[in-house]
């Protein structure tokens, strides 16, 4: 039986020729609206209603945003992105909104229109912020309704009494001319009614690179599982990969570094909804022989490399959350043929039995393939004692093999072979020396936030400044980049419900099914894009004085506690942002 919220809404863009376009009926909202905001509608006398917000900020849909702003002014280096965020509001209700952005014209030069989206932001369901949305939340926590899909739609309708946020992306060209643009942005309805609201754009003489050559080492675990069921397509078939492919895509334009592998079924044990499919599969013959099918694993990787991801191929997993569970197809002429499901724990005689011959075998194909050197056996929050197991076997079948962890005891320290180390942001910080000595050696040292970190974070309760904070906190602390466990292990419907289970709302993706971004992803990729950006200063201009009011800024946001949220972060946000651009128009001169 289908739910009222999957039935998919149809309906025709104004004007002949253009095609249907497929949307869906958002939640009601939740929360009551009080006797004072609902007199705060009856004060809104004008049917059609605009103005500029703030892109920290995710606006409610049922109440009458206040402390709008009739203009609208960003600052950004060429090869940047900048967002900025309009609301549209009606107390009668409007059909066919759209919004249309001119070309941005500066005194001697022009930027096409085409630089420029705005689009739409839908409401889900998620966890009303608190303290105790963390892993492990009860059932019966009280739910919100909260804006953070970006959506594609040309048009949509605004329903009576309610705020629509309008999300605008620009990307500025690397050969744009330094300078200041105006441009203007026009809300109208239905062909009739129109808003027009001015933005300007500085495009500060100083050039961001390609996200592929960033620096910034992104780590967000990919799920194909997800994208094969919300495309209703077969699994590994040529048709989910052309599924996958817009969705990965957007990760690279992010700057992504890592491809997320696995070396037999599910190593997360059903804490998604979607099992995580093999991509080896192992069969067994006699003798003890064993066969290791890695077509679907060549694919995947050779898929993931052709859109620019390249850096690192991290395979999960030698300990499997859970029973440490391995699948395998017995061919033994002494068995029945089947499929089998086998215990290996670190502390048994299956664990080497099992993956011994494996790591042989796979250290072989890797270097046939040309990929041993960026590949790593990768581990996630496990116990010291099966890690020191784990990396002991490594080294003894296949030393050439890199080791990645997530880790959450502080353990790290204890190996020697860790290309990739990812500490818990709620652990005890690595030291500077320790991340320069680490990165002098060629190795990857990120930090981590999840579900045991209320702020900040990514969860669809979170404010949208709360995931550019998580990059100005990687550069302030030195780390390469940041590592997010999930960036699309997505709910059943995360576009109408993004709750799942016991994890905070939104700890398991963060875009969503059709390629479609969400306020958290262009927000984390802008402290992607702060971060890549001071990198890029300290090498232009080593030594140079003018650096030093940002650097004042970086030690003393090492010396705040990020988990505040109390703290007036925004400020801090915007004053690090606005020192970084005075310091890059001065160096430009």
């Amino acid at each position: 039986m289908r739910n009222f919220y999957l039935t998919f809404v149809l309906f025709l863009l104004v004007g002949c020729g253009r095609e249907q376009v497929v949307t869906f009926t958002e939640a009601a909202d939740p929360t009551p609206v009080s006797s004072e905001d609902a007199k705060a509608w009856q004060g809104v006398n004008r049917a059609l209603n605009a103005g500029w917000g703030s892109a920290d900020i995710a606006y409610s849909r049922s109440l009458v945003p206040q402390n709008l702003s009739q203009q609208c002014a960003v600052a950004a280096w060429r090869g940047e992105r900048v967002s900025a965020q309009l609301l549209v509001w009606s107390t009668k209700g409007l059909k066919g909104v759209e919004c249309k952005i001119s070309d941005f014209k500066s005194k001697s030069a022009t930027l096409p229109a085409e630089v420029a989206q705005a689009r739409f932001v839908r409401y889900t369901l998620a966890d009303k912020a608190a303290r105790n949305c963390l892993c492990g939340r009860t059932n019966g926590h009280p739910s919100a309704l909260q804006a953070d899909m970006i959506d594609n739609l040309p048009q949509m309708d605004i329903e009576e009494q309610t705020t629509r946020p309008i999300w605008v992306t620009i990307d500025i060209p690397s050969d744009a001319p330094a300078g200041n643009y105006r441009a203007e942005v026009k809300v109208s309805h239905s062909g009739f009614g129109s808003v027009t609201l001015p933005i300007e754009v500085e495009v500060i003489d100083q050039q961001l690179a390609a996200p592929k050559e960033w620096s910034y080492h992104l780590d967000l675990w990919q799920h194909p599982s997800a994208v094969a069921r919300m495309a209703g397509v077969d699994m590994w078939s040529e048709e989910h990969f052309e599924a996958m492919r817009p969705v990965m895509k957007m990760l690279a334009e992010a700057g992504q570094k890592v491809i997320t592998a696995t070396l037999n079924r599910d190593p997360w044990r059903y804490q998604c909804f979607d099992d995580y499919e093999p991509m080896i599969y192992w069969t067994l013959y006699d003798n003890d022989r064993w066969e290791y099918d890695y077509t679907i694993f060549d694919k995947w990787v050779e898929f993931m490399i052709s859109l620019g991801i390249d850096k690192q191929i991290n395979c999960y997993s030698m300990l499997p959350w859970g029973d440490c569970i391995l699948d395998f197809h017995d061919k033994r002429s002494t068995k029945s043929e089947r499929n089998r499901t086998v215990s290996a724990v670190p502390d048994s005689e299956n664990f080497e039995k099992m993956w011994g011959p494996f790591l042989v075998d796979f250290a072989a194909h890797l270097r046939e393939k040309g990929w041993l050197e960026m590949t790593n056996i990768a581990i996630d929050e496990r116990a010291p004692e099966d890690m020191d197991r784990a990396a002991a076997l490594i080294k003894k079948y296949a030393p050439e093999l890199g080791f990645a962890i997530a880790d959450n005891h502080n353990s790290y320290k204890r190996y020697t072979n860790m290309r990739d180390v990812c500490v818990g942001q709620k652990q005890a910080a690595m030291s500077l020396e320790e991340i320069a000595a680490r990165r002098a050696n060629g190795d990857v040292s990120t930090y981590y936030v999840c579900c045991s970190t209320f702020f900040p974070n990514t969860f669809t309760y979170s404010q949208p400044f709360e995931a550019e904070l998580l990059g100005l906190y990687a550069i302030a602390f030195d780390y390469d980049g940041m590592l997010r466990w999930s960036y699309n292990s997505w709910p059943a419907n995360p576009q109408y419900d993004s709750r799942f289970r016991y994890w905070g709302s939104g700890d398991t993706f963060l875009v969503y099914p059709d390629a479609r971004t969400s306020l958290r992803f262009e927000r984390l990729r802008d402290g992607i894009e702060f971060s890549e950006k001071v990198r890029t200063l300290r090498a232009k201009y080593p030594q140079n004085a003018a650096l030093q009011p940002l650097e004042d800024a970086l030690v003393h946001l090492r010396e705040l506690d990020i988990n505040d949220p109390q703290y007036d972060w925004q400020r801090l946000i915007a004053s690090m942002n606005s020192s970084l651009n005075d310091i890059s128009r001065e160096l430009a001169k």
